[in-house]
């Protein structure tokens, strides 16, 4: 398993998906030396480096239809559509504890990607030299126009997925040799062009660089599956999506639809399980 390394794209709640394939993973006893995740990714690496199983899915579909954490009143009345201090507080902490002495004894590499508002950029923060890693995955989540940025050692940062939303280069950069990349888009998914710029000055006048990440998201988006489905050919990735479609939008509340992304997560990964091993041992 040496050199190969895992890398989980965001989605919001569709990253419910990115919980089955992780969920399959651990029935299997698979896991990685290398982790580096956006987002709801990095949401559902911390139950899979510390083998809680099926924590990402209890969080996204039993608390949403309990508690009702994302909503629109949240976002007139708190500033942010999702109780981040319910998800990243109450739940890790008190109501679902993660066992944060696994996470602090974790000897494999786990990366969380973020956005410096500052400058645009992304911001690889390891595991390692990270001294409050829920902070650092809260800032990861935190999507801009609904959720305030969040500080972390000295920097204000945002959505991982601005700036870098598939973090492969930096996988390979890393001395990965190959890559399994979880995706949470189908096969052919478009991202549309942000059409708000003039609404993103306003509401970030000291962020310009942060304003031009966001509006070339989507290119950046292009460019790295393009960058991708290259690698995929030369063999030097796996890729798992869901393959078919399933509507659920970001900040979906449909627990139904979460429940058949999950299942769907779960049953790629299982159909795809042979061909990976013989992949990652090629």
């Amino acid at each position: 398993m040496k050199g190969v390394g895992l890398v989980l794209q965001g989605g919001g709640m569709r990253g419910v998906y990115t919980s089955g394939v992780l969920d399959f993973f651990m029935d299997k006893e698979l896991y990685f030396p290398y982790i580096i995740a956006v987002s709801a990714g990095a949401c559902n690496a911390i139950p899979y480096i510390t083998k809680q199983r099926g924590f990402g899915k209890k969080i996204c579909v039993d608390y949403i239809r309990k508690n009702k954490y994302i909503s629109y009143k949240n976002l007139l009345t708190k500033g942010s559509i999702i109780k981040m201090d319910f998800i990243f507080n109450k739940i890790p902490n008190t109501l679902e504890p993660l066992d944060f002495k696994k996470i602090n004894d974790y000897k494999d590499r786990f990366i969380i990607t973020a956005t410096n508002c500052d400058n645009g950029n992304p911001v690889y923060i390891d595991i390692d030299k990270c001294d409050n890693i829920i902070t650092a995955i809260k800032a990861s989540s935190s999507v801009p126009f609904l959720t305030q940025a969040v500080e972390y050692q000295s920097m204000n940062l945002l959505d991982g997925g601005i700036a870098d939303p598939i973090p492969i280069k930096k996988a390979i950069e890393d001395k990965n040799y190959k890559n399994v990349v979880v995706l949470t888009n189908e096969n052919g998914y478009t991202q549309k062009p942000f059409k708000m710029k003039g609404l993103a000055n306003r509401i970030y006048p000291n962020y310009k660089e942060l304003v031009e990440s966001i509006s070339a998201c989507h290119i950046k988006y292009h460019e790295t599956i393009d960058y991708i489905k290259e690698l995929e050919i030369e063999k030097k990735v796996f890729v798992i999506r869901p393959s078919k479609y399933l509507k659920l939008k970001t900040f979906d509340r449909n627990t139904r639809r979460m429940e058949d992304l999950y299942r769907l997560g779960y049953s790629d990964a299982k159909e795809k399980y042979n061909k990976l091993i013989k992949w990652m041992e090629s």
